[in-house]
């Protein structure tokens, strides 16, 4: 049969995968250098923990209310402006404080407009496509914000880590790079803002807050009832928790061995261009195979990946390996958790359910830093704490074996 070609919704829909991307990457690379020389005083690990987990709370609170009201009738484009809007005037905005406070609550503003947005985003995907081809436009706009992410890093980099040469200081070279960020977001924001429609929605009604909140317990109820739902959750909540808890450490455990920083940045680099692929890829052999499946053998990897990393990973050329399989793997095992999900929430109510699915994706990696932790203080091993997260794929791998079976791969 030959392969449908995209429709203007999907590729549009596809469009803010590549633009939100390009925040996430600086955040987890460039911005957190660039905080250290505004706190010169030390402190720098606690304070930009303790602002990451006051952003992860701010959008905990919010998004099981806000993602009520989005589901009804026009209101889901209305919220992603309002978060992209705020967030890209945030990110501008990081470039001008000379303090560590002041930065870190213009921080924490833009990392919930941004987190914000991309639930609100996700839910938009049952309006995109259809469920036939879910799982391909999730591992698409998953495969496109990797390689698009690169374009302004690379131009990012090109600035902060020559600013010298061009005649300018950090800071200049910080707001620049802020500039680029916010541009591209914002640029790749209006495709999906004019062509995706909301198709599926609840009725408006009055009091919404008010009901929303009383609601939440109610949905939470329904979630639990639904066997399908239920162990689809606990099952992504371990399995995500174990792929974010690699994604977080790897950096920090890669030091511990001595690799240079250079040779991390780059490894970071090669992990996207890898993942472009992989994505793409996987999202189609789910068509094939069927979207659980392919979720398995990914958990199954990631298991892999894990042992090779606590047994095997000592220099620089085996940090390099790490890269590429995780590159292989984290598009695929984060795409179809995506679009697996959209297929069992109800459409009308999309919003509501993502806001609880991004809740377990945010508050994931606490359980598995907490077990490296605790392994690499008990044994004083750190490769024996990265073998701890081993666990959480084998429950998620048998969690995920509970989900009911239903009619997935195409004939």
């Amino acid at each position: 049969m030959a392969k449908q070609k995209m429709t203007r919704a999907e590729k549009s829909w596809i469009m803010y995968d590549v633009g939100n991307s390009a925040l996430v990457l600086l955040a987890t690379s460039v911005i957190p250098i660039y905080f250290s020389s505004l706190a010169p005083d030390g402190g720098v690990v606690v304070a930009w923990s303790y602002a990451e987990t006051v952003a992860s709370l701010i959008i905990a609170l919010l998004m099981p209310v806000l993602g009520s009201i989005a589901d009804m009738k026009g209101m889901k484009k209305k919220f992603i402006v309002g978060c992209v809007g705020t967030g890209v005037v945030a990110t501008v905005a990081l470039g001008i404080p000379t303090s560590a406070m002041a930065f870190l609550v213009i921080y924490v503003i833009s990392s919930v407009a941004l987190n914000s947005s991309m639930v609100f985003y996700d839910a938009l995907l049952v309006d995109a496509t259809t469920d036939d081809r879910m799982d391909e436009i999730s591992s698409q706009g998953y495969a496109w914000g990797y390689i698009g992410s690169c374009v302004p890093f690379i131009a990012c980099l090109l600035v902060v880590l020559n600013y010298d040469a061009l005649g300018i200081g950090l800071q200049t070279a910080m707001q620049i790079a802020f500039v680029i960020t916010a541009a591209w977001w914002l640029a790749f924001t209006i495709p999906m803002l004019r062509d995706v429609q909301q198709k599926h929605f609840k009725p408006r009604e009055e009091h919404a807050v008010s009901r929303a909140i009383k609601g939440i317990g109610g949905t939470l109820k329904e979630m639990w009832a639904n066997r399908a739902i239920k162990f689809y959750m606990i099952a992504y909540f371990f399995y995500i928790d174990g792929v974010h808890t690699i994604i977080k450490l790897s950096t920090s455990y890669g030091t511990d061995l001595g690799i240079s920083s250079t040779q991390l940045v780059l490894a970071l680099l090669v992990t996207q261009f890898v993942a472009f692929p992989s994505a793409i890829i996987y999202g189609r052999l789910s068509s094939k195979y069927g979207t659980r499946r392919m979720l398995l053998i990914a958990i199954a990897a990631y298991f892999g990946i894990t042992l090779f990393a606590a047994l095997f990973l000592r220099t620089a050329t085996e940090f390099w390996i790490l890269a590429i399989l995780v590159g292989m793997f984290q598009g695929g095992i984060q795409a179809l958790s995506r679009s697996e999900f959209g297929k069992l929430c109800p459409k009308k109510r999309a919003n509501e359910y993502f806001g609880f699915f991004d809740i377990f994706g945010k508050y994931a990696a606490i359980l598995g830093t907490f077990l490296v932790g605790t392994f690499t203080a008990l044994t004083g091993n750190s490769s024996l704490g990265v073998m701890s997260i081993a666990v959480l794929f084998v429950i998620g791998f048998v969690m995920m074996l509970k989900v009911p079976a239903r009619e997935e791969a195409a004939e």
